[in-house]
Order: C-alpha cells, then sequence, then structure tokens
C-alpha cells in the first residue's frame, strides 16, 4: 500500500514556520470500522523537506509521531524569505509514499511586526491630541461660535 500525501497547512511566525500535518486516510477496515494509519502502524516516521527559490530542496526534520494530526515549528528561519515545505509519511514496515505538494508562505520578521505597532500607537495618539484641541478651541469660543460678538467688540 502507498502512504500518502498527507494533508498539509503552514502560517509564518517570527523567525520561523508553524507547520500542521493531517496524516492521510488509509483505506483498510476492520469489524467495519476505518483504521487510521496510526491504528495500523502505531508510530510514523515524517520528514520535511524544505526548499526556498535561492536553494535546492534539503531534508530539513525527520521525526516520529503517534498522532493523527501533529504540530512542528521550523525555527531559526531567515526573516521576509519565502520558504516552501513538503512532507513525506512513511512507517517502518512501509517506505512506499506520496510526498504532499509544496506549500509556501514568508517567515516573518519581528521587526516589522514592532513596526506595525508602533504606527498604530503613533496613529492613535495624534488622533487623541487633535481632539483635545480642537475641544479646547470649541471651549474657548474660537471656532463653531454660536452666538455673534457684541456690537462694542466688532
Amino acid at each position: 500500500a502507498i502512504l500518502g500525501p498527507p494533508e498539509v497547512n503552514i502560517s509564518s511566525c517570527p523567525k520561523c514556520l508553524n507547520i500542521t500535518v493531517k496524516l492521510p486516510k488509509s483505506h483498510v477496515r476492520k469489524n467495519g470500522k476505518l483504521l487510521s494509519l496510526i491504528d495500523i502502524y502505531e508510530e510514523l516516521d515524517y520528514e520535511i523537506r524544505l526548499k526556498t527559490p535561492e536553494e535546492e530542496v534539503k531534508n530539513f526534520l525527520r521525526e516520529k509521531t503517534t498522532r493523527e494530526i501533529f504540530n512542528t515549528v521550523l525555527e531559526e528561519l531567515n526573516p521576509n524569505r519565502n520558504y516552501c515545505v513538503s512532507i513525506i509519511i512513511s512507517a517502518s514496515l512501509n517506505k512506499n509514499s506520496i510526498s504532499s505538494p509544496w506549500k509556501c508562505a514568508t517567515a516573518d520578521s519581528i521587526a516589522q511586526k514592532d513596526y506595525r505597532i508602533g504606527t498604530v500607537i503613533g496613529a492613535v495618539c495624534f488622533s487623541l491630541s487633535i481632539i483635545v484641541i480642537l475641544t479646547c478651541m470649541y471651549a474657548g469660543g474660537f471656532i463653531l461660535q454660536q452666538n455673534s460678538l457684541p456690537r462694542a467688540l466688532v
């Protein structure tokens, strides 16, 4: 039997990628119940292949899992760089597998997130200061005057 391909989703985090993997369904039934690959093999190996536009494919991580859906994080990646990931599932008794399609995401940078927060805080402070100035000008009668000035002051 051929294993795969697994279902893969990736999302970016600061200098890393968060990968969620869902094992493929098996076609084996026991007593009318569809067995999972974990039910059949108990433990599966998975290999993460990683590529960037500049580099060729490299095997990044080789691990074992006993769960149907699992997460892993690839850390210490270069920020603002596009990475593509493909996962291969195999078992000790079955090395025939189909890898997942390549999924790509850009690793975020920490400085970029701080910059966005600073911009939002600055915009809020600027808006509040404009509101305070306009309120003071209104209270002092400099804008939106409702009463006309007495004749003696004109």
